[in-house]
């Protein structure tokens, strides 16, 4: 009995429900609830976690900054996270299928395809470089240790060259009226880049980055190319492995000298800083781009899962460790800067850093300090290599179920591979100028404007539309259909007023913060600036101009029935298999429907048993014919 009621739960079933089948065989499953956390969560962790949260922790009151980061967790981050897994688990379809909800909001499945598409292609350009520095590590010196190499300038001043004591060297920089440039620094600029002096001079691509870019996205289309069924066997590597490196970094980092101060620079607390309004819009900002809301990606994981599947579980799981990995990350970085920032006798503002500044210059200038150098380098940026490619996959997945699903006939299934393989050549062929001199002023670029504003928009819409146009009281239905309860009384609050005030407050926290992008001294000129905003724009249009088509077509002799027709659920909204069309969705037979249902056994032990009893029936070419139990 005990083994029975444990399967059941396996299955997704809600309990005390008769045992159901509860896997799609056209589109495929999970192989278990642990892939899908798994994946979630690298798809949630990323290399914002480490690269971004532990600065703006610093730069915005250190511990005080966890309160407005929490706050807004709980009433932004997990609402919205659970929002997303319910709506592409309750269809089983991707961000454009979700959409028979309100067919007229489609657009905004196009935008997230969009954004994911801009994501994608810089988001694999990042870790082809940590490739690089990756395979560059295995030696026995840093190749940014020293100042003596061929791309280095005599403003270089290193803290292992013999010819000054480090702290002197640095004092003497320090003092003088030149900056002073680290060894990995110029490593970085003019060595791995060779950067160019503006972005419209692309230079020559380096063949180093173009090599990795290669690698990076081989890597990607084998762990994807069985889809779910491949990439969920990975994560149980590419998920955990990178805590493996986080605990052994923080280890090390904690026990050196000035890792103290370095930590207590992270978390000491400036409460003043509570009540200044940037730093709630820095909060949810973060927790808002950290979760990956509204990229598309948490809709179509959470389209694998088994309809009974506990998302709301699963949502609060996944968020509260993708805030912790960040907290955590915090202490690894800041333990190292702070023994960094000893050894050189300055303050830890002087070594900290963020984004590419922090993975590729500072913290590897850090890691030459320590004994057995590369081995720490090969840890680091071998992190940084399986965070990237957690989100990646996640990308690439969700462009693919996209068009497979949007296609949806049987010839498109079964070379989904095909499909995949397709968007990663895409992908690859459209990062190459990402890989030239003026590369890094390219991805800076796409990173600022095609994955900021437009996503908050994009959220925003997807919150009006299934509270406001489908309804809340049938998502709220549906949830209970789906999970056997319906969502916490908090959570219909936050989705219906707060999640949707906080959203609008992040967009309007975005337009007044708003500053023209700079890399370093480099000022970008306007017509990359309206390029950036071109490219931000490209997402959000896809909206209106998609509902603009679908008020046309839709039937209606005034403009009021064609907008009710428009937003009205389609016929095929619902569940994707015909055994979970219960009530309000029991199906109705006909041609537009059937192509989109799947029917399965609820007993195909019992039925195949029953088919092998009865004899069959022989035919003239001796083969045996028996019933087929899907329709």
């Amino acid at each position: 009995m005990a083994d029975k009621c444990s399967e059941g739960l396996l299955n997704g079933t809600v309990p005390g429900e008769r045992g159901k089948q509860d896997k799609s065989v056209k589109r495929g499953n999970w192989g278990n609830q642990i892939e899908f956390v798994l994946t979630s969560v690298g798809y949630a962790v990323g290399l914002g976690n480490v690269w971004r949260f532990p600065y703006l922790c610093y730069r915005n009151g250190g511990g005080a900054f966890m309160f407005p980061y929490f706050i807004m967790l709980v009433f932004c981050g997990i609402p919205l996270f659970f929002m997303e897994l319910s709506f592409g688990q309750f269809a089983s379809q991707g961000c454009l299928g979700v959409w028979r909800v309100s067919p007229m909001f489609k657009g905004v499945g196009y935008g997230m395809m969009v954004v994911s598409t801009y994501i994608g292609i810089y988001y694999n350009v990042v870790i082809c470089i940590a490739f690089y520095y990756f395979f560059v590590s295995m030696t026995r010196v840093l190749p940014w240790t020293y100042c003596s190499n061929a791309w280095n300038t005599p403003d270089c001043v290193g803290v292992l060259d013999g010819n000054l004591s480090s702290r002197a060297a640095l004092n003497l920089a320090l003092n003088a009226t030149q900056k002073r440039t680290s060894p990995s620094e110029e490593y970085w600029r003019r060595y791995v880049l060779d950067l160019s002096d503006d972005i419209g001079n692309l230079g020559e691509v380096r063949l180093p980055l173009l090599g990795c870019l290669g690698v990076s996205w081989v890597v990607v289309f084998l762990c994807l190319i069985k889809g779910v069924k491949s990439s969920g066997k990975v994560v149980y590597f590419t998920a955990t492995f990178p805590y493996v490196v986080l605990t052994i970094l923080f280890v090390r980092g904690i026990t050196l000298e000035g890792a103290l101060t370095g930590i207590m620079y992270y978390l000491t607390p400036q409460w003043d800083k509570i009540l200044d309004a940037k730093v709630w819009g820095d909060a949810a900002s973060q927790i808002f781009y950290s979760l990956g809301c509204a990229w598309g990606g948490l809709i179509t994981m959470a389209s694998y899962n088994k309809f009974h599947n506990n998302c709301y579980r699963d949502s609060i799981i996944i968020s509260i460790t993708n805030c912790a990995t960040s907290v955590y990350a915090g202490f690894v970085i800041f333990s190292i800067l702070g023994f960094m920032a000893n050894h050189l006798g300055v303050d830890v503002s002087k070594v900290a850093d963020h984004g590419p500044g922090l993975a590729f210059v500072a913290y590897p200038e850090a890691l030459t300090l320590l004994p057995i150098s590369p081995l720490w380098s090969i840890l680091f940026f071998f992190m940084l290599i399986l965070l990237g490619l957690g989100t990646q996959f996640c990308l690439l997945e969700t462009l693919v179920t996209a068009i497979v699903d949007e296609v949806g006939n049987e010839w498109i299934i079964r070379r989904k591979t095909f499909v995949t393989l397709g968007v990663a050549v895409a992908g690859f062929l459209l990062g190459v100028p990402l890989t030239t001199q003026a590369g890094i002023y390219w991805l800076l670029l796409m990173d600022n404007y095609a994955a900021s504003f437009s996503l908050v928009i994009i959220s925003c819409i997807m919150c009006v539309a299934i509270m406001y146009i489908y309804g809340h009281r049938n998502y709220f239905k549906d949830i209970e259909m789906m999970l056997g309860f319906p969502p916490p009384l908090f959570f219909q609050i936050c989705w219906r007023f707060i999640s949707p005030a906080i959203i609008f407050f992040i967009l309007v926290f975005t337009v007044i913060q708003y500053r023209p992008i700079s890399y370093n001294d480099y000022v970008y000129p306007p017509w990359a600036i309206s390029i950036g905003f071109l490219m931000a724009l490209s997402s959000v249009i896809c909206i209106p101009i998609y509902a603009i088509y679908k008020v046309c077509c839709s039937e209606g002799d005034t403009l009021l029935e064609r907008l009710k027709n428009a937003t009205k659920a389609s016929k095929d909204w619902g569940p994707v298999l015909a055994e979970h069309r219960s009530g309000r969705y029991a199906p109705a037979f006909s041609p537009s429907t059937e192509s989109h249902l799947e029917v399965q056994p609820l007993q195909p032990e019992k039925r195949r048993s029953e088919a092998e009893a009865a004899s069959p029936v022989q035919g003239s070419n001796g083969s045996a014919h028996s019933q087929d139990s899907r329709l």
